[in-house]
């Protein structure tokens, strides 16, 4: 075992911490350890020099991953494979005969009215493995107990937990991205896909700024939160402006879900509830928040966390930057029928056990029920003309 004499640094950073001297640099390759990877030639007593250092104690990396992708879990069936969905329009009202009585007139009662009914159909489900490979009798060598061989094969499962967690999380996220492609796709209103720069420019509260700009800007932010309010409130009342489908629909605040982009979350935490008196009445809808849509880039930049890059289920190729958060009903995303397992399959002559955990699940989008998202976007200036 190496040992380094220490006395020059120590009392360099006794003068450092006393205030008697200026912040120096210092060299720390001796004072703190990074790990090797196998035994070395430092790897042995300090007495004869020949005896082999023996490991006191073993430490393994067994931390549970929590994931933190929002819950849009629907509940599991064990038989068929189809989900059929099943919606009725809203009846159109007619005239009331009972106030306009003639003599002799003849009032038919026997016609028949068909409700208006639709139904639809998810079939398609999606699945992957993770394998991984466990023996017992090879291992017992390098460990002391059976407490530690235990502690190695536990952390070894909670590693391919961990694994499932981080893919079955990505994948509900792009069950979201792909329902912000197809609304960013279908909408030429705005009232679906929300440009809050567009409306915040326009609405004189103060000097146009840029998208850059939007999420460092108080202002802004205030606008926006106020807008996601307000908009929220409205898709509880029943209207077909809010879905793609342009059904008649409406969600209750219950069975809304909010995703925001956790940069835009934060800053309307600092920008508004900070500010205000009054942080109930201001504060943003229950929400989750998500650090990226669909991945941080190279250095969690805005530009790549707020992007989604995706071509949609229905075929269309959509690529937008500056989304910022959605509100949407419980039925438009949804995964569902979600099934982990694990299979097991031992190796007698090898003496091995093979594992496959695996998971499928299908990821469902409903065009016909409500989902708006905001995002902030540059928009080019036509030339007068």
């Amino acid at each position: 075992m190496k040992v380094t004499q220490l006395h020059t640094l120590i009392n360099s950073v006794t003068q450092e911490v006393l205030g008697d001297s200026l912040v120096l640099n210092e060299d720390l390759t001796n004072v703190v350890e990074v790990g090797t990877a196998i035994f070395d030639s430092n790897s042995v007593d300090n007495y004869v020099k020949k005896l082999v250092d023996h490991i006191g104690k073993v430490i393994f990396v067994n931390r549970a991953y929590a994931g933190g992708a929002p819950s849009l879990l629907m509940d599991s069936w064990e038989f068929g494979s189809v989900l059929e969905k099943i919606s009725t329009g809203l009846p159109d009202a007619q005239e009331n005969d009972s106030w306009n009585l003639t003599d002799g007139e003849t009032y038919s009662q026997d016609v028949f009215k068909a409700p208006d009914v639709t139904a639809k159909f998810y079939s398609k489900r999606v699945t992957f493995e993770i394998q991984m490979s466990f023996t017992e009798k090879q291992l017992k060598s390098a460990f002391s107990s059976a407490e530690q061989l235990n502690g190695f094969v536990s952390m070894l499962h909670q590693s391919v937990e961990n694994s499932l967690t981080v893919k079955l999380d990505a994948l509900i996220m792009r069950a979201i991205n792909n329902m912000i492609g197809e609304t960013k796709a279908a909408d030429s209103t705005g009232v679906k896909a929300v440009n809050l720069l567009t409306e915040y420019n326009a609405s004189g509260i103060d000097a146009p700024i840029k998208a850059s700009e939007a999420i460092n800007n108080p202002a802004f932010i205030r606008f926006a939160t106020y807008r996601m309010a307000v908009i929220s409130d409205r898709m509880t009342r029943i209207s077909s402006l809010f879905n793609v489908g342009g059904e008649p629909r409406f969600t209750p605040s219950d069975l809304q879900r909010v995703v925001l982009l956790s940069d835009f979350a934060k800053a309307s935490e600092t920008y508004v509830l900070a500010d205000s008196q009054n942080p109930d009445k201001v504060t943003l809808p229950q929400h989750d928040s998500v650090p990226y849509w669909q991945g941080s880039g190279v250095d969690y930049g805005f530009d790549s966390v707020s992007k989604i890059d995706v071509k949609t289920a229905s075929g269309e190729t959509v690529s937008v930057t500056g989304v910022l958060g959605a509100i949407f009903d419980r039925d438009s995303v949804a995964v569902s029928n979600m099934d982990k397992r694990t299979t097991v399959a031992y190796n007698a002559r090898a003496e091995f056990f093979n594992n496959w955990f695996k998971a499928d699940a299908q990821y469902i989008n409903d065009l016909n029920e409500n989902f708006v998202f905001f995002y902030v976007e540059d928009v080019a200036e036509v030339p007068a003309g």
